[in-house]
C-alpha cells in the first residue's frame, strides 16, 4: 500500500509513505485507495481511504491536511487542522508542528516530500511542469526556511509521477520552457511522433532541487502510467475512463527536533 525514500527515513523525527492505489475501499476505476475529494468517487469512500492512509502514518484522521491545489507556487505554513472543505487553494504546504500530516494529492504530477535532517521542520509540494517551472519547491524551500530549517540540512524525495517514456508532449509545450531557460532542453526526447518530445518530470523536478541548494534528493523513479498500481490521469484518459483517482503521499513530524 505504500512504500518511502530512504533519504527521509534516516531521519528518525518524522513519518512519511507515498502511498499506491491499493488497500483502500473505492471500486470501479477508483479501486482502491483513491483519496481525492475533487474525483467523482462516493465521499465516505475517499474519507475511508484518508484514515486508512492517516492510520498508517500514525495521524488521526483529522489531521491529515490536504490543499486545493490549483497548479501555482503558492505554499501555506500550517498551525493547524482544517476540515476538507474548507481547504485553502495552494500547491505547497509546509510546518513545525508535531501530529499534522502534510499531504500531496497526485495522478501524474510529482509530489515532493521535504524535511530538515536537524530540527522540525517538513514540507510537502505537488509539482506537475506548470508549478515547476512556475517556483513551487523554490517557495517551498523558502517558507521552509523562514521557519528555522537551513538548505544545506534540507533533504527531498520525489515521488511517482509520470516518466519520460509516458509523456509526450509537443512543441509549444517545450517552448514554455526553452523560453525560461535554454538549458531546459536537455529534459526533453526526441518523441515517437514528428514535432513531439518526450518530457523527462522527474529529471526536471529533481535538477530544480539541486539548483535550489538541496544535496540530499531522491528520486523514486515510479511512473504512474505504466505502473499500475498507481493511479495516472494520462492513462485513465487514454482509456477513456471518464475520471481517475488520486495517489496520495504524505509527511508527519513526529516529535520536535
Amino acid at each position: 500500500m505504500q512504500f518511502t525514500a530512504s533519504t527521509l527515513d534516516a531521519i528518525d523525527a518524522i513519518r512519511h509513505g507515498f502511498f499506491t492505489r491499493e488497500g483502500g475501499v473505492s471500486d470501479g476505476i477508483y479501486a482502491s485507495l483513491n483519496c481525492g475529494f475533487g474525483s467523482g468517487d462516493k465521499t465516505e469512500n475517499v474519507a475511508a481511504n484518508r484514515a486508512r492512509v492517516a492510520d498508517a502514518v500514525g495521524l488521526p484522521y483529522r489531521a491529515l491536511l490536504t490543499v486545493y491545489q490549483v497548479h501555482s507556487a503558492d505554499v501555506v505554513t500550517v498551525t493547524a487542522d482544517w476540515r476538507p472543505e474548507d481547504a485553502p487553494k495552494a500547491d505547497a504546504m509546509v510546518t513545525r508542528e508535531p501530529g499534522i500530516g502534510l499531504g500531496i494529492l497526485a495522478a501524474d504530477c510529482a509530489p515532493v516530500l521535504f524535511a530538515d535532517r536537524a530540527v522540525g521542520v517538513v514540507g510537502a509540494a505537488h509539482a506537475g511542469w506548470k508549478g515547476a517551472l512556475g517556483g513551487v519547491i523554490e517557495a517551498t524551500l523558502d517558507r521552509m526556511i523562514e521557519l528555522g530549517a537551513e538548505r544545506s540540512r534540507i533533504a527531498a524525495a520525489v515521488g511517482p509521477c509520470i516518466a519520460r517514456d509516458s509523456y509526450e508532449v509537443g512543441g509549444e509545450f517545450r517552448d514554455r520552457f526553452l523560453a525560461a531557460s535554454t538549458g531546459y532542453d536537455r529534459f526533453f526526447a526526441a518523441g515517437r511522433r514528428e514535432a513531439h518530445y518526450q518530457f523527462d518530470l522527474t529529471g526536471f523536478v529533481r535538477s530544480r532541487l539541486e539548483s535550489a541548494g538541496l544535496t540530499a534528493v531522491e528520486a523514486l523513479d515510479r511512473d504512474t502510467y505504466s505502473d499500475e498500481t498507481l493511479f495516472s490521469y494520462r492513462r485513465a484518459t487514454h482509456r477513456q475512463e471518464g475520471d481517475y483517482g488520486r495517489n496520495l503521499s504524505v509527511i508527519a513530524l513526529t516529535s520536535g527536533a
